[in-house]
């Protein structure tokens, strides 16, 4: 079953329970999945792969994690405890993140590889680590560690 079959699965459970906060989130999901399907639709293609459909989720994540982030600064715990709902459902929905020490060996080997050795070679690596782990890591830790391990 696909990511976009489970959302929809589980939008007509939400609705049988009465689950109004799911509802709300899952009906969003999918539209932020159907708006994507559509700006992605070619030869009459009208599916998302599981990865588009993990991209979307991920930046949807990224966002309720902003604004947690800018909640709890603006001391509105009630507006970000909120969000924290919100972002557990949408990782329901994502496969699980490589934690820092799996991504940290990978950008060591990378940087080996490229034979990389200081902070103006970041955009060299940062490339093809982004597209080694997609979906896989998150952008923001991937760039923290590759400007630790590069000495930036």
């Amino acid at each position: 079953m696909s990511i976009q079959d489970k959302i929809i699965a589980d939008i007509k459970e939400a609705m049988k329970a009465k689950n109004q906060d799911k509802l709300r989130v899952l009906r969003s999901l999918k539209a932020k999945l159907m708006e994507k399907e559509i700006s992605e639709r070619k030869d009459g293609e009208a599916k998302l792969s599981d990865e588009q459909a993990v991209e979307v989720l991920m930046k949807a994540a990224k966002q309720r994690k902003e604004s947690i982030e800018q909640f709890e600064d603006g001391d509105r715990k009630d507006l970000a405890e909120n969000e924290k709902k919100e972002l557990a459902l949408i990782e329901e929905y994502l496969p699980e993140m490589m934690d820092e020490d799996e991504v940290r060996k990978i950008v060591q080997e990378k940087i080996k590889a490229l034979s990389a050795s200081g902070p103006e070679h970041m955009g060299k690596v940062m490339g093809p680590l982004m597209g080694q782990l997609k979906g896989k890591a998150e952008g923001s830790l991937v760039s923290k560690i590759v400007k630790e391990e590069l000495g930036g």
